[in-house]
């Protein structure tokens, strides 16, 4: 663990100069399902523009009404209430609101909480303008044997595939994959290996630390991937406890799982140090690779199939100046896999890279979107890019650095022009998370649109 010691001691070097500029919260990158470019396949893309913006937001202790809710905002740029929000279903208490996720035949919307381990089930297509909550699921923890913490929420076909990021033991970083069908039946977990139970798979490196983060698929080369993070004790831990902690930084997952996707079985483990957050994959045909960042090293990976077919990992570039410690969160894949969004929270930008030669990604432009920044979600057509703020409700920043918001902005292939900008504080709705599109054209187009109106 000489990486996370050697950046513990940077840390805590930092620390002694200002506590409120290293609110590393950017950690948790939750990241996953953000945007159309990183939906499973199996889910039914919007390819033209999207008429909402769902999102998955957490409540804040004496800000409105305190619980986490779903938040809609109107990006229809002909509406009457575009860039305004036009609906927040709360729904009961504070449950570290993180990421969600629609079904493969994008009727229902999954969302989960970190803490209380609820999931919450909203119907998306009876009326996009205002999504309901139709079940919330409080038994995962006891059906799947003891995950804790569901983070990524993601469509297979007829169910859903949840990766955990805790267990119910010990609160640390081992954890497991959890399916569901559509309509809300446990069906199997299938634990991460581990050192002591690797379950087949091959350790190609040093670690096979059990933990879970992200995942995504590639049906095509029956390919299932998972990154890691950090279990509960440390993402519910105050950020300045935890920093001060060193056990606590040693917690941290540094490794990437290659499962076979229609067995479940997991088939590789590779090292990939320094925390690797979202996972988002090339969608071209003969496109064989997918991207992940590290948040603790600053690197972007690219885990791809060689020649003889099998599949491996390599880190391909930093982020910023990785000494600097710029904390990458949330990445997002252009649908022509030709650009890699890259947001790094402590600085509050977004970078821009040339990935057309996935092995020597370039970063061809920058810009600041706040004092903090996490989720980047971008249309599928590229042409328009949004922003949310909050990581994790004790790690986001403090002071006047605790900026929340949600901000749209167009991107002509050369910079970015800001068109929406909303105040979560200031309108009461709490901390920013996660993102998703509706679209009405996906329920009834037209017609629904219309009905909307009146």
């Amino acid at each position: 663990m000489n990486t996370t010691k050697n950046l513990f001691n940077r840390l805590k070097t930092l620390s002694a100069i200002t506590l409120s500029t290293l609110a590393l919260a950017g950690i948790s990158a939750t990241p996953a399902l953000a945007d159309e470019t990183c939906l499973s396949p199996y889910v039914t893309k919007i390819t033209g523009q999207e008429d909402f913006v769902y999102i998955w937001t957490l409540g804040v202790e004496g800000l409105g009404d305190e619980q986490d809710k779903l938040v809609t905002v109107d990006v229809r740029p002909k509406s009457k209430t575009y860039g305004k929000v036009i609906n927040a279903l709360s729904v009961g208490g504070r449950n570290e609101a993180h990421h969600s996720g629609f079904t493969d035949d994008r009727q229902y919307l999954w969302a989960g909480g970190l803490d209380t381990n609820k999931l919450f089930v909203f119907d998306i297509h009876t009326d996009p303008a205002k999504p309901a909550l139709t079940r919330t699921i409080t038994d995962l923890v006891a059906k799947s044997g003891g995950v804790v913490g569901p983070h990524t929420t993601y469509a297979l076909p007829g169910r859903m595939i949840i990766t955990g990021l805790s267990n119910n033991k010990d609160h640390g970083g081992r954890t497991g994959l959890i399916e569901y069908t559509n309509d809300g039946k446990y069906i199997d977990t299938h634990w991460m290996p581990t050192d002591s139970d690797l379950q087949g798979a091959v350790k190609t490196g040093k670690y096979a630390d059990g933990y879970g983060y992200d995942l995504r698929v590639m049906p095509r080369n029956n390919l299932m991937l998972t990154s890691s993070f950090t279990g509960w004790s440390n993402y519910m831990m105050d950020f300045g406890k935890m920093l001060a902690d060193p056990e606590a930084m040693k917690r941290f997952g540094n490794t990437v799982v290659q499962w076979d996707l229609h067995t479940k079985q997991p088939k590789k483990i590779f090292d990939v140090p320094g925390a690797p957050l979202e996972i988002r994959c090339a969608w071209g045909e003969n496109h064989d690779y997918c991207f992940t960042s590290t948040a603790l090293t600053s690197k972007i990976w690219l885990v791809y199939k060689d020649k003889k077919g099998e599949w491996q990992a390599k880190d391909v570039a930093d982020i910023g100046e990785p000494a600097k410690i710029p904390l990458p969160v949330d990445i997002s894949i252009s649908s022509d896999d030709k650009l890699l969004w890259v947001d790094t929270f402590m600085d509050g930008m977004t970078r821009a890279f040339d990935i057309t030669n996935p092995f020597k990604p370039k970063q061809v432009y920058e810009h600041k979107i706040g004092a903090q920044v996490n989720m980047v979600s971008s249309s599928w057509d590229g042409k328009r890019i949004y922003f949310t703020s909050s990581l994790l409700a004790n790690w986001d920043k403090k002071g006047k650095d605790n900026e929340q918001f949600f901000k749209a902005y167009d991107w002509n292939g050369k910079k970015l022009k800001e068109q929406i900008a909303i105040d979560f504080t200031k309108e009461k709705l709490g901390r920013p998370h996660q993102m998703v599109f509706g679209a009405y054209s996906l329920y009834g187009g037209d017609k629904a649109a219309k009905k909307d109106k009146k």
